[in-house]
């Protein structure tokens, strides 16, 4: 049986993170729009890339359709609120948390695989636990959010499992679960809805006059 989002995690997110979630809550809903089309994104990639598993066919068509779902759901959000759909930078979470999936199948595979259970565990965290500050609008919508994500996880892991066959792939959660506590309890200096647990601005240049 698959473990519950809180047992999977070797942290919680902080309090400082939640802090920073309700001092920008228009930049939060942009960056969770942009997460939404994102994971869209992986699994409309793997649906391509592994086009020989039925099952991961289904279940990464059906993800592709929840997620565009809940990116109409943002924006439309923001739209009522009056929020701006703009271009902004990706937190380093992701980008971070891929770089060591191996490149030879099917490790590729499998470590892929594992990192959407662990981004998919820890956006559902985060809707949980942030929900509770929230205005009544964004707190039904994020509490309504938990089920599919929570299903994500499980199916993401249940899929990295399968693709491993009979090797235990135990070892390797483990690895990317320690990188990505690595990642949320490190130092930010922007917020974004998968950044770390605090932000330090950066240093003021100096202008030196020759």
């Amino acid at each position: 049986m698959t473990k519950s989002v809180h047992e999977f995690l070797l942290c919680e997110t902080s309090e400082s993170w939640i802090e920073s979630a309700l001092a920008h809550q228009d930049l939060l809903l942009l960056d969770h729009a942009n997460c939404e089309k994102k994971a869209a994104g992986t699994a409309m990639n793997l649906m391509y890339r592994y086009v020989d598993d039925f099952e991961l066919l289904n279940k990464m068509s059906r993800l592709a359709r929840e997620e565009l779902r809940h990116f109409e759901q943002v924006i439309a959000i923001m739209e009522k609120r009056g929020i701006p759909y703009e271009q902004i930078t990706a937190s380093r979470y992701a980008a971070d948390l891929r770089k060591p999936v191996r490149t030879h199948e099917p490790a590729r595979q499998i470590d892929t695989l594992i990192v959407g259970a662990i981004i998919e565990a820890r956006s559902c965290e985060r809707f949980e636990k942030l929900a509770p500050h929230l205005d009544e609008e964004l707190q039904k919508f994020y509490l309504s959010l938990l089920k599919s994500e929570s299903r994500h996880y499980r199916d993401y892991l249940g899929l990295a499992k399968k693709a491993a066959g009979d090797m235990d792939i135990s070892e390797r959660v483990q690895f990317f679960l320690e990188r990505e506590k690595a990642l949320v309890e490190s130092d930010d200096i922007e917020f974004r809805f998968h950044s770390g647990a605090t932000f330090t601005a950066p240093e003021p240049t100096e202008n030196v006059t020759p």
